[in-house]
């Protein structure tokens, strides 16, 4: 029991920081005026310092910087959601700093995830305004996608906008937990009838925390009107309690649950096998 236990820990750490990763990405990517379109794990690539990076923009959308909703500064509501009932209590993971990829950062003194010392916070006080700048109002009425990630309003036609990277999203986090995608069928058109009708279903392995499965199901809304992120962008999401813990200021700063040996030429090659002569036209 004690092994399961502590599996489930594991599991849900590394999956919150790759899914905290992948949620600055995008944003990033919105802000560039980007709609990305095709989150998957195979464009999801870990760098030799054990960070994430997008790759592939092949189908990604770029908007009309001047018809989209420009950058503004907010009051800070109450975005986070309450904790559902129930709540996974995740232990601290043992992440430490590392050296930060950004010149001349000072290496900060505590974790990314668990900063050491917890200042109570005034009654009333929801901290500081809050920074929105994605392109929301962008719209497409193209059929692009991996049809097990695709957002309903892809499937039925209707136009989308950058809600659909908050859905895929959803589909990632999943995926990265059960390692399958949940409304995958026995073929392309099945998969695509799932994923505008079929409900979201949880399997019973492994365990999900509760925060887990509230954050996957407000990000596969099939609204994309009622979706999380789809009015504020990752402002939402980043308040989610699955998310409670993380500094996201200092996220590239934090030592990653794992990292690539380092590249060997000697792996990959075979002596074998003659150089082959290459020719030009």
């Amino acid at each position: 029991m004690e092994k399961h236990f502590k599996a489930r820990i594991g599991i849900t750490t590394r999956t919150q920081f790759y899914a905290s990763e992948v949620v600055v990405a995008l944003e990033y990517v919105h802000i560039m005026g980007i709609v990305y379109r095709d989150l998957k794990p195979e464009n999801v690539l870990v760098r030799s310092d054990g960070h994430i990076m997008l790759t592939d923009f092949d189908l990604s959308l770029k908007c009309d910087m001047s018809t989209s909703t420009p950058a503004q500064i907010i009051p800070n509501q109450n975005l986070s959601n309450a904790p559902p009932t129930n709540q996974f209590s995740i232990d601290s993971p043992s992440f430490t700093s590392s050296s930060c990829i950004l010149p001349n950062c000072i290496v900060p003194a505590v974790s990314c995830f668990h900063p050491k010392r917890k200042r109570k916070k005034k009654p009333g006080h929801h901290g500081g305004p809050e920074f929105v700048a994605e392109p929301i109002d962008v719209r497409s009425m193209s059929f692009v996608g991996t049809h097990e990630y695709l957002a309903p309003e892809i499937v039925s036609g209707e136009g989308h906008g950058s809600p659909v990277d908050w859905w895929t999203l959803g589909i990632f986090i999943f995926e990265l937990f059960y390692g399958v995608t949940p409304f995958r069928g026995m073929d392309n058109e099945l998969t695509l009838a799932n994923i505008v009708a079929r409900a979201l279903e949880f399997p019973k392995e492994p365990t999900l925390p509760a925060t887990a499965k509230d954050l996957i199901s407000q990000l596969l809304v099939k609204d994309p009107a009622l979706r999380m992120g789809s009015t504020m962008g990752a402002s939402p999401i980043k308040h989610h309690p699955f998310f409670q813990g993380v500094n996201w200021a200092l996220l590239r700063c934090t030592c990653p649950p794992f990292t690539p040996p380092p590249f060997s030429r000697d792996v990959v090659s075979d002596d074998s096998c003659p150089d082959t002569p290459v020719e030009y036209y």
